[in-house]
C-alpha cells in the first residue's frame, strides 16, 4: 500500500539528484540474471558502507577468485562509488524494495548462497525469504545505538520475530552485541568481531594525489577539511571558519557536504557567508583570497582527508550520529567532532580516551581546536600519531569476519555433499 508513496518520495529526491531516476526497474528486482552458478551477496547501501566492504570484498576475491560476487546499494552515490573502486570485477544492481514478491525475484536471478549485510541493514521480509531459501545471512560490522534500540523495541513481536530471523551477528562492540541480543538475535549466533573500519587499507597511491592536490590549494597556507556534513551543520563550520580566519588569514576550509544533491545550496551558503569560493569539479587552483575550496566530487574525500593538516568529521554537530572518524585518524591527521556520535560510539570513545581526537559542542569550541592545532604542528603530529596507533592496534576485525564467512560456505559445501 505505500509503494506508491515510496515512488513518490523517490522521484522527488531525483529533482536533485537525478539518478534515483534511473535504473528503476532493479528497485523493482528486474534484472537480467548474472552469468553465475551462485553468488555472495552484499548489501551495502550507501558510500559509507560501499568503503567499509571494501576490504572485505576484497580478502573474499583473494580467498574464492572462482567465487561471483554481487554487491546491492540503496544510493546513487553508492552505485556509483562501487562502479568506480569494482568497475567489472563484481557484478551490481540496486537492492529491491524489501517486499516479498520483489525479494523472491532477486533471490531466483542473483542465486546468492550467502549475504553479508553491512551495519545496520535490517529488512524484515529479506531476512524472512533467505530465510525461508535457507541463505544465512549475516550482520556484518552490525552497530545498534541505544538511542535505535529503543525504537525497535516499540515494535515488540515484530522486532523479535525479525531479529531472530538473522542468521548471524558479528557485532563492532559487547554492547551492541546485547542489544542485538535483548531483542531477539540468538545469544548462540552472535559474534563481537570489532569494527573491520580498522582494517581498511589506503592505497599507495593516495599520498601523491594528496601532494597534487594540496598544490592547488597551497603548501604553505594551514588547510583544514570539514568533512561529510549536512544541512544545519555547514552554517556552524562556516562561523567557526570565520573565528579562524580572524587569527590565521590564510587558513583554507575544504567542505565536503555528505549528499550530492546539497552542494549547489552548500556554494550559495558559502558564498552569502562572503567567502571566495573553489569548486573541485571547476578544476581550478586556489588564491591566498579563496576561503572555501568545496569538495563537490563523490569518492574523493580520502585524497581530501590525506591533504590537510586537520579534520572534522561531519554528523556530528546536529543529530546525525556522525560519520567514520577513523579514516583521518589512519592518516595521521588529528581529528575533531561533536557531540552526536551515536552511530560510532564505541570508536569516538575509543579515540577520546587514547588522546587521539577532540569532542566540542558548537561552532565556537570548533574553531578554538582547530586554531591551536593549525598554528601548532608538534601538537598536531602528536594527536594524529595517537590516532594512527590506535588504527593499528585495533585491526583484526576483518579475518574474524572472513571466518565466519569461511565456516558458513564449508557447511554449506557439507551439506551439499551428504545430499548428494
Amino acid at each position: 500500500m505505500a509503494l506508491p508513496l515510496v515512488l513518490l518520495r523517490l522521484l522527488w529526491r531525483s529533482r536533485n539528484a537525478p539518478g534515483y531516476r534511473a535504473r528503476l526497474k532493479e528497485r523493482f528486482g528486474l534484472f537480467a540474471p548474472f552469468d553465475a552458478t551462485h553468488t555472495l551477496w552484499i548489501h551495502a547501501v550507501s558510500v559509507g558502507e560501499v568503503q567499509a566492504a571494501v576490504p572485505l570484498v576484497k580478502l573474499l576475491q583473494e580467498r574464492y577468485p572462482e567465487q561471483a560476487i554481487v554487491i546491492t546499494t540503496t544510493t546513487p552515490t553508492g552505485s556509483q562509488r562501487v562502479r568506480e573502486l569494482f568497475d567489472d570485477d563484481l557484478f551490481h544492481v540496486y537492492a529491491p524494495y524489501d517486499l516479498p514478491l520483489m525479494m523472491e525475484r532477486f533471490i531466483q536471478r542473483a542465486k546468492p548462497q550467502i549475504v553479508v549485510l553491512m551495519e545496520t541493514e535490517i529488512w524484515p521480509n529479506l531476512l524472512a525469504t533467505c530465510k525461508q531459501h535457507g541463505i544465512p545471512s549475516i550482520l556484518a560490522n552490525a552497530r545498534l545505538s541505544q538511542r535505535s534500540a529503543k525504537g525497535y523495541a516499540r515494535l515488540g513481536e515484530f522486532t523479535r520475530q525479525t531479529f531472530g530471523d538473522i542468521g548471524w551477528v558479528a557485532a563492532q562492540a559487547p554492547a551492541d552485541a546485547e542489544r542485538f541480543i535483548a531483542l531477539g538475535v540468538h545469544s548462540d549466533q552472535m559474534t563481537v568481531t570489532g569494527s573491520i573500519k580498522f582494517d581498511a587499507r589506503l592505497p599507495a597511491s593516495l599520498n601523491e594525489q594528496a601532494d597534487v592536490i594540496r598544490r592547488t590549494w597551497g603548501h604553505e597556507r594551514p588547510v583544514w577539511v570539514a568533512a561529510s556534513t549536512h544541512e544545519g551543520e555547514d552554517g556552524q563550520v562556516l562561523q567557526a571558519h570565520k573565528q579562524i580566519r580572524l587569527q590565521l588569514p590564510e587558513a583554507l576550509l575544504v567542505l565536503v557536504p555528505r549528499h550530492p544533491e546539497r552542494f549547489d545550496s552548500v556554494a550559495a551558503l558559502c558564498k552569502k557567508s562572503g567567502f571566495n569560493v573553489v569548486r573541485r569539479s571547476d578544476q581550478s587552483n586556489c588564491t591566498l583570497e579563496t576561503g572555501i575550496f568545496l569538495g563537490d566530487t563523490v569518492g574523493e574525500l580520502p585524497m581530501f582527508l590525506a591533504g590537510v593538516d586537520v579534520a572534522f568529521m561531519g554528523g556530528s554537530l546536529i543529530k546525525h550520529g556522525g560519520h567514520n572518524m577513523l579514516e583521518p585518524a589512519a592518516l595521521g591527521v588529528p581529528v575533531v567532532f561533536g557531540p552526536h556520535n551515536f552511530n560510532f560510539a564505541a570508536i569516538s570513545e575509543l579515540l577520546l580516551e587514547e588522546d587521539a581526537a577532540v569532542m566540542v559542542n558548537g561552532a565556537d569550541e570548533l574553531a578554538a581546536v582547530v586554531e591551536a592545532w593549525l598554528g601548532d604542528a608538534s601538537e598536531r603530529s602528536r594527536i594524529g600519531e595517537n590516532g594512527r596507533r590506535v588504527v593499528e592496534q585495533n585491526r583484526g576485525a576483518l579475518n574474524k569476519l572472513a571466518a565466519l564467512i569461511d565456516d558458513l560456505l564449508c557447511t554449506l559445501e557439507k551439506s551439499k555433499t551428504n545430499n548428494v
